[in-house]
Parts: structure tokens; sequence; C-alpha cells
């Protein structure tokens, strides 16, 4: 059954307040967000408690997502083993949990990876990066803030990071090295495949960032072309 708001004035003022009929919509976004978030939640918390391998649709309306495996999560990221199209670890990244679309497991691609990995896994190709290694090795990489310790893991030992932000919401990233970093942004010197000619430098909003891939194949192939063509 349709509300019936009244006259014109009525509606302006609806407009203006963005309440109708005593309803607050601004309010009810609001909990379907915070509900949407505790969903997201639950299902991080459980595939980690489970080790189950899982898709992250963290850019709405595209066929390109994450899959892999939650190792931590604190009240604002999650940290996954990121597994790609061949089965073998690609590296680590750090997700903004409210930038999550949905989450998606038992699905027959998934089925179809983990045959995969078990390739992977036979022939000792799975973790190439010794990913699970620097994990077991270092966790405190897995505590507190998630964010941050990828950061600071990358700026300490002038290793390449990949950053998407809320901006480009998927539309592009960037690969390159911190430059300089504080709690409230970072400054990356970042090289454009498409134009070689110099590094670039873009100031990030940590606020802004959506997600980080460090220690993968990215990072290293990020490092080649940082050390050959750009002596750095």
């Amino acid at each position: 059954m349709e509300a019936v708001i009244g006259p014109q004035k009525s509606l302006k003022k609806a407009a203006k307040t963005g309440k109708i009929k005593g309803k607050n919509f601004r309010g009810s976004n609001d909990e379907m967000e915070k509900a949407k978030l505790n969903e997201l939640r639950a299902q991080l918390t459980i595939a980690r408690q489970q080790g189950t391998l899982i898709e992250v649709h963290n850019i709405p309306h595209d066929e390109y997502f994450n899959v892999g495996f939650v190792v931590a999560m604190d009240p604002t990221f999650c940290l996954m083993i990121s597994i790609d199209w061949d089965g073998k670890i690609n590296g680590l990244i750090v997700i903004r949990i409210s930038s999550i679309d949905k989450i998606e497991s038992n699905t027959d691609y998934l089925l179809t990876i983990s045959e995969k990995t078990k390739v992977a896994h036979r022939h000792d190709y799975f973790d190439l990066w010794h990913v699970q290694q620097f994990i077991d090795d270092h966790p405190d990489f897995s505590r507190g803030d998630l964010l941050n310790n990828a950061l600071n893991d990358s700026y300490t030992h002038r290793l390449p990071v990949v950053v998407g932000t809320r901006k480009y919401k998927g539309a592009d990233d960037f690969t390159g090295l911190i430059a300089n970093r504080d709690r409230i942004k970072l400054d990356l010197h970042y090289f454009n495949e498409r134009d070689l000619s110099s590094l670039w430098s873009y100031e990030i909003l940590l606020a802004q960032i959506d997600y980080v891939r460090v220690r993968g194949t990215q990072a290293a192939t990020g490092q080649q072309i940082m050390r050959d063509l750009f002596q750095n």
C-alpha cells in the first residue's frame, strides 16, 4: 500500500527533512547499512573459523572479484590470502569491509579454484611467494590495525603496494612505493604502465583506501619495474 504524502508543500518539506509521515528514511538507510555490515562480518568470521574459500565482491556491477581465505579481521578491514585463477597464492589483500558488496561461498567457480589448488600443492607452486610462512613468522601482522600493519610492512621494507581507492572504485588502482606516510595519509610514488616517462605522485587519505595488495605477484613485478626502469 503506497503512502500518501499530501499536497506539494508536504512533498517539499519531506524532501528537505527526509521524513514522510514521521519516518526518517536516512535513519532507515543507516540501519540497513549497519545490518549489512553485521551480516558481512558474520560471513567473514565463519569463513575464517572454517577455513572456507570465498568470493569477496567489492567492486559493484563488475565480474572481477577476490577469491581467498580470511586470515584476520578488525573493526574496519579484513585480511585475506588471495588465490588467483591458477589456484595459487598471489599475495595478501586487506579489504575495507564497508566496501564489500557481497560474499559468496560454495559456488561452481570456487569449486573449480579448489580443484586447481590441489594441482598447485601437488607440483609445489601453491605458495611461490612464501605468504603462509610470512604470516606464521609475523603473527603481529594479522593483529590490531590491519591496514596500518600492511602499510607499515611495505613502507619499512620498501616493498611495492597496490592501492585501490574509493574515488576510482575498481576503475583503477595504483602500484608503487610509499614515499611518506602518517596516520592520516600516504604519498605513493607509482608508475603508469602506459606512460613510463616518470614516476607519478599520489597523496591518498587512508580513509579513502578500499583495498591494499601486498607481498605477492603484483608486489614482485612492481618491484622489478621500479628497480629496472626507475632505479628505485
